[in-house]
This record gives C-alpha cells, sequence and structure tokens, in this order.
C-alpha cells in the first residue's frame, strides 16, 4: 500500500483543529472525504481544506471505494455506532476521547476490531509525549520496585463548556485571530445525553488513560465525589482508586473556572523510586531509593501535547511503519473508571469493577 485513504467522521472544533491538518501533513496518507450533519457544513470544510468529498451521513462515507481508514471526531453519543459501523466494515478507526458512554459499548468495539485485526486507536496525544513514554519505561522496567500510590492532579480551562458557553467566552478569547476554524455547539459539552457527563468524560478520560498507559493494571475499586458547580454537568471530581496490584491511586480534576494555568501533575511513588511529571509544564524528574535524582530535559511547549500524533500514528500503524501507541484498550481503560465513578458519585458509594 502505497497511501492510506483516510475519512475524517465529525468536521467540528477538534476534527478540523487536530485530524484535518494532520493527515494532509502526513506524506502517506490521503485524506479523501470528509463527514458533517448538513451537507453545507461539510462542503464548506470539504472546500476550505481541498477535501475531494463532502458527505453527511457514516454511510456515505463508508460507501467510498478503497477506503482504509476512518477518524471518528464527533460528539461522545454517536461514537459507538460510528465506530461500530467502521470496524465491522474491516476499516481501521482512531476514536476520539471519551472513547463511548458505556464500558460495554467500548468493550464491544475493541472485541471487533481484535477479530477483524484492525488497527483500533483513542485518540490521547499525551500517550506521545517523550515524557510520558520514559515515565513508562521506568515504571515497566522496574526502576521504581513495586508502586504504591500515584497521585495525580489535574485542571483545565473547560468549565465555561460546561456551563454552556461559546468556546471563546470559556477560554477568555478575545482576539478574532485565536478562535478555531470551527466552534463546538453549546450543547456539545453542556448536555449529559451528548457528552456523557462534564469533567469525568471530557478530560478525565484522557488521565485515566494515561494511568492505564504507565501502569499496566486494572482499576478494581472506584470511590468518587463530583460537584457540578451549578450546572447539568460535573466540574469538580474527586476519585480514589485501586488497582490490582494493590496500588492506590487519588485522582483529582476540574474543569479551572478562572484564569489560571492548566495542570497535570503526576507523583508516582514505589518501594525503589519515585517519578514527578507535569506534562503541560513539560517535566519529569526521577528519584532512586539512594536519593540520587535525575532531570530530564524539559520538553519544548509544542510537543507537550502533540495533537497530530494520533491520526498520524493511525497511517504508520496500518503501514507496519510504527506500532500503534494508543490502543483503544486504553480507552475502555479509562471508561471503566469513568463509568465507576459516575455510579460511585451517584449512588455514594465504593464500586467493585467487575460486580
Amino acid at each position: 500500500m502505497d497511501k492510506v485513504k483516510v475519512a475524517v467522521i465529525g468536521a467540528g472544533w477538534w476534527g478540523t483543529k487536530a485530524h484535518i491538518p494532520a493527515l494532509q501533513q502526513h506524506p502517506r496518507a490521503e485524506l479523501i472525504a470528509v463527514q458533517a450533519r448538513t451537507m453545507e457544513k461539510a462542503r464548506q470544510v470539504a472546500n476550505d481544506f481541498g477535501i475531494p468529498q463532502a458527505c453527511t451521513t457514516v454511510e456515505e462515507v463508508l460507501a467510498i471505494d478503497g477506503l482504509n481508514a476512518v477518524v471518528v471526531s464527533s460528539t461522545p453519543n454517536v461514537h459507538y455506532a460510528q465506530a461500530k459501523a467502521a470496524l465491522n466494515q474491516g476499516i481501521h478507526v482512531v476514536i476520539e476521547k471519551p472513547m463511548t458512554i458505556t464500558v460495554a459499548e467500548s468493550l464491544e468495539l475493541v472485541d471487533i476490531a481484535d477479530r477483524q485485526g484492525l488497527q483500533f486507536l483513542v485518540g490521547c496525544p499525551w500517550h506521545y509525549n517523550s515524557h510520558v513514554r520514559a515515565a513508562h519505561h521506568l515504571i515497566q522496567s522496574g526502576a521504581l520496585g513495586q508502586v504504591k500510590m500515584v497521585s495525580i492532579f489535574h485542571t483545565n480551562r473547560v468549565a465555561g463548556l460546561y456551563a454552556g458557553l461559546p468556546l471563546d467566552q470559556a477560554f477568555g478569547i478575545t482576539s478574532p485571530e485565536f478562535l478555531p476554524y470551527r466552534m463546538p455547539n453549546l450543547s456539545s459539552y453542556s448536555d449529559p445525553s451528548i457528552a456523557g457527563g462534564g469533567q469525568i468524560y471530557t478530560q478525565v478520560s484522557h488521565v485515566a488513560a494515561l494511568l492505564g498507559y504507565l501502569m499496566h493494571v486494572d482499576p478494581v475499586e472506584v470511590y468518587a465525589r463530583f460537584d457540578n458547580a451549578g450546572t447539568q454537568v460535573d466540574v469538580y471530581d474527586e476519585i480514589s482508586i485501586r488497582l490490582a496490584d494493590g496500588t492506590l491511586v487519588s485522582l483529582v480534576s476540574h474543569g479551572l473556572p478562572m484564569p489560571l494555568d492548566t495542570r497535570c501533575e503526576t507523583h508516582i511513588s514505589g518501594s525503589q523510586g519515585a517519578i514527578t511529571m507535569d506534562v503541560v509544564k513539560g517535566k519529569l524528574e526521577y528519584h532512586d531509593a539512594d536519593g540520587q535524582a535525575t532531570y530530564y530535559t524539559d520538553v519544548p511547549a509544542p510537543e507537550r501535547y502533540p495533537l497530530y500524533a494520533p491520526a498520524q500514528n493511525l497511517v504508520d500503524a496500518i503501514l507496519g511503519v510504527a506500532p500503534n501507541y494508543s490502543p483503544a484498550t486504553l480507552g475502555l481503560y479509562a471508561m471503566k473508571i469513568i463509568e465507576a465513578s459516575c455510579y460511585s458519585a451517584r449512588t455514594n458509594t465504593n464500586v467493585v469493577i467487575g460486580q
């Protein structure tokens, strides 16, 4: 195969900001179609980005001759149906996070991809960050000994989206030059029937997948508390997790409803060493059992959140020139934590996963 023929399903904010440019910059990707809910929007995107075909339905996209792969970049409530249709047709897929609304849906998609022998990725750019990969190597190599505790503090300025504000107001964008090509619909993040929830689906989906990437150990217990801050969805999340090997995990994440810096501070403590990492700030340090510290070179700002990486990795994985660095099993891992957290917060109970 000389080039991989790809289509983008969901030509909204993130599809036009990340996935379309990523595919157009890949020398062995051929972006042949884009889908939006109306033909007017689909044609505008197709014309503006020089994409040959504009579609309004997934069925139209999947009927294109020679299609090899799709990026599902629509709202979470339709991820499952769209990805399932593609996978059942033998099409490779990148699915945006949150992967689906339920664990059962994510598990079914992973099973279909496995049976079909397809490349199936979840769109989590942190898995391509060099510090995250270095931390993964340290943990999996045994440099920390037995990991005992993981603490993650994560914030992002998205609380305004949960309140139904336009993106420019939510992010405090005052200059038109910084506005995205496409603005998300006001209900895309504020309506739980579309988004699934607030911070837990929109942002903890990132962090929980990161935990799975680093640890490779399943979550078995979850206890969570949410605060909706007057909206229909959660804005402040506090989650306690126990992994199958006994590792204790504390995950605190909120929508940061004020003009402060975004953070993702991760502290991992083991019997033989410890890691401190902030992927947002580009910082990583490792401390061994003798107290010796290794400080890694800061990751440059443009490389901390490599938003083009998932779509480009899809192409490389199909061609066999790179492994799948963000397998959809990590999206399933995150969904287990998300679903258990929602149930725990709703019922005020500790949730044992699988029971």
